[in-house]
C-alpha cells in the first residue's frame, strides 16, 4: 500500500531538496522493493547508485486526481551492515518555478485570468521501504521526520526547460552510507492542507527513457561557442567543466539557428523562448560533471557562453573555462518498439524518421505538442495520430493513461473559471476540455478565433482515442473504461448545437495553410463520428437501447449534414459538400469531401460523385491543403479510393506543403505548419502520413479488432522498387516485403496463426508486371 505520511524540507518552500536516510540490515536482504512519490520530480538512489533507468519521475498528471506512485526493486542495491537512501526531488508542474522562459499567451489573445495555481506550498515526498529476510522476517521504513534534508544545487528548474545547476551545493557521497548528515536539518511533515490530494495510482504506463545520446560537434567558436548535435529532440544535457568555483556557463539550446549562425530561440510571430541551463563550478582546477535534473531542453542546437567568477588574464595559465563531453540525451515515453518500415526509395526513409524523431521527443508522459514553446497534453493528435503512432509504437500503456487524465479533465456541472470580468464562468456539465492534464486554463473563446479550450476534434478523443485503441489491441475494458466519460461529453455537445444542427465554435481545420477552417463541416462531421462510434461501442457492451437511441441520433446528425451542405455542381455535374465560409460565400476544399467519406455519411447513391469531387479538387491544387485535423482523413480517403498515386506525389513534392519539403529545408523534425521556419520545428500534429506507410504501401487493411482479419493489398510507389515492413500486432508479426525486378513482382508474406487473412495483388498487377507470392 502506497505510504500515508509526506515529508518536505523544514523551511515548507517549493525549492528542490536532497533527501537521506541511513539505516542497517543485520543480514543479507532475499528481496526489498520501494514505493515512491516525490512531486513534482524525484530521482531515487540507494547506496550512490541510481534506482532504474527512468527520467521526470513521476508523469505529469491532475495532481488533485491523481499522483502517481513507483514502484522499484531495490533487493540489488542492499546488503548487510549500514545502507542509505538518497531522493532528490524538483519542482517539475507541481509548484512552478518561472525563472527563464515560461509558457505566456500571446499579445493578440486577451490576458488570461485563470492563470497557473500551483498545486501546494512546499514540494513532498513519500516512500515505503520493505525489505524481506530468508528466514521470514521482514523490515519496513518509511518516510518520516528522521529522514534529513539539505538545499538541492539544482537551485531554479522550470517545467519548460531552463535550470540552474550550482556545483558549489554539491555533496559527494550525499546518498552514501558513512555520509555525515549532521548539518542537515530534519524533514518536516507535510502541512495537513498541503498533502496531495490526488488519488495514488501505480505508474503503469512506460516511464520515461533515454533512448540515444548524441554528442556535440562544434560549429562556431569563442567567443559565443555554438555546438550542433544533429537532432532535434526533448533531451537530457550533460557536460563536463574545468576552472575556478564560481565560474559558469550558460548554455542556450535552440531548434534553428539565425543567418549568422547563432541560435534562433524566437518562435516565429509568438515569443522568444529564452531557455538557459546554468552550470556553475563548485571546485578550482578540477573537472566537474553536470546533468540536467528535474527538467529537459528542446532543440538540436545550444550556444555556451562562459562567465568567469572573477577577471583574469587575457590568456590565463589555467586555461579558463574549459568543456568536455557535451552531449545529449534523448527521451521519451514512446521507447518500446512496434512497426518498422523501410524502402529503397529514401526521399520516404527520410520522411518516416522524421516523423518518428517528431512522435518521441513529443511524447514524455503526456502528448505534448511541442517540446518547445507549450509542452501541453493537447488531445487531439491522441486520436488523429493513434493509428500512424500505433504502427510505430506500443501504445497500449500510454493511450490508457492519457484517456484517464481526460476522465480526470472532464468537468461537473460545478466546475467553473473566471471570465474577463472575473465573473463565475461554468463550462458546463461533461465538457471535455481540450489539454488533459490542463495547467493553465485558457477557458473563454478568443475574439474571431473559437474556443481554444472546448473544441469538439479535442474533447473527441475520449471516445476515437478509445476507438482506436480498441481496433489496434482488440481489448474491450479500454470501452469500459471511457464509455461513460463518452456518454457524458456527447451529451453536452448536442446542447451546443446551432440552429441550423451545427457544431462550430471550436477550431474547424486547425493548421490550414489557407485559414479555411470550414467549422460547420468538420465539427459537425465529429458529432456524427462520436454518436456513431459511441452506439457501437454500447452495442459491444450489451447496452442495446442505449445503442438504438446513439445511432438514431447520429442519423438525425447525418440527415440535416447532407441537407445543409451536400449540393449539386450544374458545371461539373456531380455532387459534393459546399463549405461556409466566413464571408458567407460557398467554397470547395479537401477535408469537407474526405470526413464524410469516411465516417460514411455520404449517401450511397452520391458517393461516387463525392469522390470524383475530391478527386478533382486533389488535382486543381496539386497538394494537401488541409490542417492537422482534415490531414488524416483525406490521405485515408484517398488511400480507400485508388488516389495513391496523388499520395506519392503529394508527399514528395520540394516545396510546401509537402512532407519533403520540411527534409530539405535541413529539418530532422516535423514542423507545426506547412511552411519555412514555422513556429515549432517539433510538433507531430500533421504526422498522419505514417498510417499510409503502413495500410497504404505496405497494404495492412485492419479489418477487425485486434487484427483478428487482415488484407493485405501492397502498392508500390513510382521509384520505389523494394520495401520491408513489419508490425506486431496483439496477435503475432504481421510481414510484409516487396521486390520488384525488370521482368516481375515479388510478394512475401508472413502472418500468424489465427489471423483470418486475405491476399490482394490488385495493385501490384497494375504495373504490368507478373506478380509472384513467396509466403
Amino acid at each position: 500500500m502506497f505510504p500515508e505520511k509526506w515529508i518536505t524540507s523544514p523551511n515548507h518552500q517549493a525549492s528542490p531538496f536532497y533527501a537521506r536516510k541511513a539505516f542497517r540490515l543485520d543480514k543479507e536482504p532475499d528481496s526489498a522493493e520501494i514505493l515512491i512519490c516525490g512531486l513534482g520530480q524525484f530521482i531515487l538512489s540507494l547506496n550512490g547508485e541510481k534506482v532504474g533507468d527512468h527520467e521526470l519521475d513521476p508523469a505529469w498528471t491532475d495532481y488533485r486526481k491523481e499522483i502517481q506512485f513507483l514502484r522499484f526493486d531495490v533487493t540489488k542495491h542492499l546488503h548487510a551492515g549500514v545502507n542509505a537512501i538518497g531522493v532528490e526531488v524538483g519542482n517539475g508542474w507541481y509548484s512552478k518555478m518561472d525563472e527563464g522562459y515560461t509558457f505566456a499567451f500571446p499579445p493578440f489573445m486577451p490576458k488570461n485570468p485563470n492563470p497557473y495555481v500551483p498545486f501546494g506550498e512546499c514540494l513532498p515526498l513519500a516512500l515505503t521501504l520493505t525489505v524481506c529476510f530468508s528466514d521470514g522476517t521482514r523490515m519496513t521504513l518509511c518516510a518520516d521526520e528522521t529522514f534529513r534534508v539539505s538545499p538541492h544545487p539544482a537551485t531554479m528548474s522550470n517545467v519548460f526547460g531552463s535550470e540552474t545547476l550550482d556545483g558549489r551545493l554539491e555533496q559527494e557521497g550525499w546518498n552514501e552510507g558513512d555520509f555525515d548528515d549532521s548539518a542537515w536539518e530534519c524533514a518536516s511533515p507535510v502541512p495537513e492542507e498541503d498533502i496531495p490530494q490526488g488519488i495514488p495510482r501505480e505508474q503503469t504506463q512506460p516511464p520515461v527513457r533515454v533512448i540515444k545520446t548524441y554528442e556535440a560537434r562544434s560549429i562556431k567558436p569563442y567567443p559565443r561557442e555554438v555546438y550542433d548535435f544533429g537532432q532535434n529532440m526533448s533531451g537530457i544535457l550533460e557536460l563536463e567543466l574545468f576552472g575556478k568555483c564560481g565560474d559558469r556557463v550558460s548554455i542556450y539550446p535552440a531548434e534553428k539557428l539565425t543567418p549568422e549562425g547563432d541560435v534562433d530561440q524566437t518562435a516565429k510571430n509568438w515569443a522568444r523562448v529564452d531557455s538557459v541551463i546554468t552550470c556553475i563550478l563548485g571546485k578550482d582546477d578540477a573537472w566537474q560533471r553536470f546533468r540536467m535534473k528535474f527538467t529537459y531542453f528542446a532543440g538540436r542546437y545550444v550556444a555556451l557562453k562562459r562567465v568567469p567568477r572573477r577577471p583574469r588574464e587575457e590568456e590565463p595559465s589555467d586555461g579558463g573555462i574549459r568543456i568536455r563531453c557535451l552531449r545529449a540525451h534523448a527521451i521519451t515515453s514512446a521507447w518500446k518498439q512496434a512497426g518498422k518500415f523501410h524502402c529503397d526509395h529514401e526521399p520516404y526513409n527520410e520522411i518516416y524518421a522524421m516523423i518518428e524523431r517528431t512522435v518521441e521527443a513529443n511524447l514524455l508522459s503526456v502528448h505534448t505538442d511541442c517540446p518547445t514553446i507549450e509542452r501541453f497534453a493537447w488531445q487531439e493528435p491522441n486520436h488523429l495520430m493513434a493509428p500512424s503512432i500505433f504502427f510505430m509504437k506500443d501504445g497500449r500503456e500510454l493511450w490508457d493513461k492519457f484517456l484517464r487524465d481526460m476522465r480526470n479533465a472532464q468537468h461537473s456541472a460545478e466546475d467553473y473559471f473566471l471570465d474577463y470580468e472575473g465573473n463565475r464562468f461554468y463550462p458546463g456539465e461533461g465538457m471535455m476540455p481540450s489539454q488533459a492534464p490542463c495547467y493553465i486554463p485558457n477557458v473563454l473563446p478568443v475574439p474571431g478565433m473559437g474556443s481554444f479550450y472546448d473544441i469538439i476534434p479535442w474533447g473527441s478523443t475520449c471516445i476515437l482515442g478509445t476507438y482506436w485503441h480498441y481496433l489496434f489491441y482488440g481489448d474491450e475494458k479500454i470501452i469500459e473504461k471511457n464509455f461513460e466519460a463518452g456518454a457524458r461529453y456527447l451529451a453536452y455537445l448536442k446542447t451546443k448545437r446551432t440552429e441550423e444542427g451545427f457544431i462550430s465554435h471550436g477550431l474547424g481545420d486547425w493548421g490550414n495553410p489557407r485559414k479555411e477552417l470550414a467549422r460547420e463541416n468538420i465539427e459537425t462531421a465529429f458529432l456524427y463520428a462520436d454518436a456513431k462510434i459511441l452506439g457501437g461501442f454500447a452495442r459491444i457492451l450489451g447496452k442495446e437501447r442505449e445503442g438504438r437511441e446513439l445511432e438514431s441520433f447520429a442519423r438525425e446528425v447525418m440527415e440535416n449534414y447532407n441537407k445543409r451542405l451536400l449540393v449539386f455542381d450544374s458545371e461539373k455535374g456531380l455532387w459534393y459538400y459546399r463549405t461556409r465560409m466566413q464571408n458567407d460565400g460557398m467554397h470547395r476544399i479537401q477535408a469537407a469531401q474526405a470526413l464524410p467519406l469516411f465516417w460514411g455519411m455520404v449517401p450511397k447513391d452520391k458517393e461516387e460523385d463525392v469522390v470524383r469531387a475530391l478527386r478533382l479538387i486533389l488535382e486543381e491544387e496539386g497538394a494537401f491543403i488541409s490542417g492537422e485535423i482534415g490531414l488524416p482523413y483525406i490521405i485515408q480517403t484517398a488511400r480507400k479510393y485508388g488516389f495513391n498515386d496523388l499520395i506519392c506525389e503529394f508527399i514528395t513534392k520540394r516545396e510546401h506543403p509537402s512532407y519533403y519539403a520540411f527534409v530539405l529545408d535541413g529539418m530532422t523534425t516535423l514542423g507545426e505548419y506547412w511552411e519555412k521556419n514555422p513556429r515549432s520545428h517539433c510538433h507531430d500534429m500533421l504526422g498522419h502520413i505514417i498510417e499510409w506507410y503502413y495500410n497504404g504501401i505496405a497494404g495492412i487493411l485492419l479489418e477487425e479488432p485486434g487484427f483478428k482479419k487482415v488484407t493485405i493489398r501492397p502498392y508500390l510507389p513510382e521509384g520505389m522498387h523494394r520495401f520491408t515492413c513489419s508490425y506486431p500486432s496483439v496477435r503475432g508479426e504481421i510481414f510484409v516485403s516487396v521486390e520488384e525486378t525488370r521482368k516481375a513482382i515479388f510478394l512475401e508474406t508472413r502472418l500468424p496463426v489465427g489471423i483470418d487473412y486475405k491476399i490482394d495483388t490488385v495493385h501490384l498487377a497494375a504495373k504490368g508486371k507478373k506478380v509472384y507470392k513467396r509466403n
